[in-house]
């Protein structure tokens, strides 16, 4: 098996530098190329044929989305962005996701980051899970208002009408990671205006990507999107996404049913975790519980929807389908642990969701 080859794309040689000596020094890996701004960083992606992209965002002469948008285009190739925490940054990351990228990593420090040693381990495992990721070209896109920045990176929601569902009889789990903001887009998005139940989602992803995410689905889906919030009382018809670093559980109190989240230890590496929504959504028997896992690194999810079998939670558990993931890592471990009723490739788990809905 050859190795992996990577083209880095960066304005800053110190960081492409960096870059290329983490990848340089593993023994999978081989840097295939550098790039200072996104028009070299097309020529070479043509050139080279290079296995991963890893794509800065602000560069001059041609800026990381814009280079996303004409790779996606023309010769389709898995892409990390790497991002800077910031608002904007956020912003722009979520918005590469919708555009092509694959998965992201954060800058620690900033556009120029002098301890990118510290996410050197994240970067290198999402080089290596990503590289065979079935991808396709895509059509140009016109990204929503409800998604453009004004003088910071605000986005607007489109007006909707109010849905309070209370009396909903089932619930829907979900959890994804790496490549998971496209996969929930394709999900959601398949979900019609009268979906009646309630979706929690678990999606790896730090502070404020989860606010963006959350506002970006709600701008294009029929269904009411929102960043889960502390106590927050529960209604049918609408999706919560975990905000990042935050576990998310849920409770019943009374006849109502609310989120709890807490910042308890990390499970499986993460926070939030899908097993512990998996495991605290297998305490309501009152409710129908159906569990969903996705595309992602690792098993995260798979011991919490083993364990709702088990016990003999009512309803459904679903993963999707390896021809479908961008990396076949929770899924897998799902199926392989035998607590899987049905595998279904990504475009039909939102018809399921409303088959078992309804």
């Amino acid at each position: 098996m050859g190795k992996i080859k990577v083209l880095i794309v960066d304005d800053s040689i110190f960081m492409r530098k960096l870059i290329a000596d983490f990848v340089s020094k593993d023994d999978r890996l081989d840097v295939a190329g550098t790039a200072k701004n996104g028009r070299e960083a097309i020529r070479l992606a043509e050139e080279l044929n290079p296995d991963v992209i890893t794509m800065d965002v602000e560069m001059p002469e041609m800026d990381g989305l814009t280079a996303l948008r004409h790779i996606m285009q023309r010769f389709p190739t898995p892409v990390l962005m790497v991002s800077s925490l910031t608002e904007k940054g956020a912003y722009e990351t979520i918005k590469a996701l919708q555009l092509g990228a694959v998965d992201f990593v954060q800058k620690p420090s900033g556009s120029v980051s002098l301890d990118l040693f510290r996410v050197k381990e994240e970067l290198i495992a999402k080089i290596k899970a990503v590289a065979n990721a079935p991808l396709s070209k895509t059509e140009p896109l016109v990204l929503s208002e409800a998604v453009q920045p004004k003088t910071k990176p605000a986005i607007q929601k489109i007006e909707k009408p109010l849905r309070v569902v209370t009396g909903f009889k089932q619930l829907f789990a979900v959890g994804t990671s790496t490549g998971g903001p496209k996969a929930l887009e394709t999900v959601i998005t398949g979900l019609p205006a009268g979906f009646k139940d309630p979706v929690l989602v678990v999606q790896h992803m730090p502070p404020k990507f989860t606010e963006y995410l959350a506002k970006r689905l709600d701008g294009i889906a029929n269904v009411n999107v929102v960043e889960a919030q502390n106590n927050q009382v529960i209604s049918g018809g609408t999706v919560y996404i975990a905000p990042g670093d935050y576990h998310m559980e849920v409770r019943q109190r009374g006849n109502e049913y609310r989120i709890v989240l807490n910042k308890e230890t990390h499970c499986n590496g993460h926070r939030p975790s899908v097993d512990v929504l998996y495991d605290s959504v297998s305490k309501l028997a009152g409710l129908k519980r159906h569990y969903i896992i996705m595309t992602g690194m690792g098993g995260d999810g798979a011991k919490g929807m083993k364990r709702a079998k088990d016990s003999g939670a009512a309803g459904s558990t679903i993963a999707e389908s390896e021809e479908t993931c961008i990396v076949y890592g929770m899924p897998k471990t799902a199926v392989n642990l035998g607590c899987v009723d049905h595998i279904l490739p990504l475009n039909r788990i939102s018809s399921k969701m409303i088959e078992l809905s309804n």
